[in-house]
């Protein structure tokens, strides 16, 4: 799973970009206005913001944190350690990815690949993804309305780097959500499932439903 969050970083081979040239830097953040001719934004020690209403090809960082504003658009987004934030009625043609870090998704935003991390929290509000979510230890939340079309995939930790602990990821499924793939569990997950929403098949874990907004929160830990 690392090599395919890592393929996504067009930071990762940017020996090439010189400082404060267009949208390519080394340290520094890397902001895209409106209106501005769409092209590729990596930095390797920064945040890259994309505007409102703005469009980018791939945009990539590997400390640092990336935010597509409100109804803007990009191929693909990657980083390493920071988080990600799709606007509102945002578009991204391809996949989002991350190693260490949240991936947001607010309401109406589009993604049509995939979503990936290892570890950090997925939240996504009234959102669509085409392909599927995929973490090692990562909390999800698909809210209410929101729709998965490939599934979740919760993997082994095997061959990441990183110290996971005893964290049980917790998966929860709102009312009026649709997660249309299978649900693939490879290690323990607490997983609940309203009793309006609509899921796959689920393997590696048993589903708990709730009635109401969101399950008790004594039942999360």
């Amino acid at each position: 799973m690392l090599k395919l969050v890592l393929v996504l970083l067009p930071a990762l081979t940017c020996a090439g970009c010189i400082q404060g040239e267009g949208n390519d830097r080394i340290n520094g953040a890397v902001n895209v206005a409106a209106g501005q001719s769409a092209m590729d934004a990596s930095t390797v020690n920064g945040a890259i913001n994309v505007a409102a209403g703005a469009a980018v090809l791939d945009a990539g960082t590997v400390n640092g944190s990336i935010k597509l504003g409100d109804g803007a658009t990009a191929n693909n987004l990657g980083t390493v350690n920071g988080s990600i934030m799709v606007g509102e009625n945002a578009r991204v043609a391809g996949d989002v990815a991350t190693v260490k870090g949240d991936i947001e998704l607010r309401k109406g935003a589009d993604v049509a690949g995939s979503l990936r991390n290892v570890n950090g929290e997925f939240t996504i509000d009234a959102a669509h993804v085409g392909g599927h979510i995929a973490t090692v230890v990562g909390d999800i939340t698909v809210g209410a309305d929101s729709r998965i079309d490939g599934g979740i995939r919760i993997e082994h930790s095997t061959g990441v780097s990183i110290s996971i602990g005893k964290t049980i990821p917790v998966i929860v499924i709102g009312p009026g959500a649709v997660v249309a793939g299978p649900l693939k569990f490879d290690r323990e997950v607490k997983l609940y499932v309203s009793d309006r929403a609509t899921i796959g098949a689920v393997t590696g874990a048993t589903p708990v439903a709730f009635s109401g907004d969101q399950p008790p929160r004594q039942a999360w830990r």
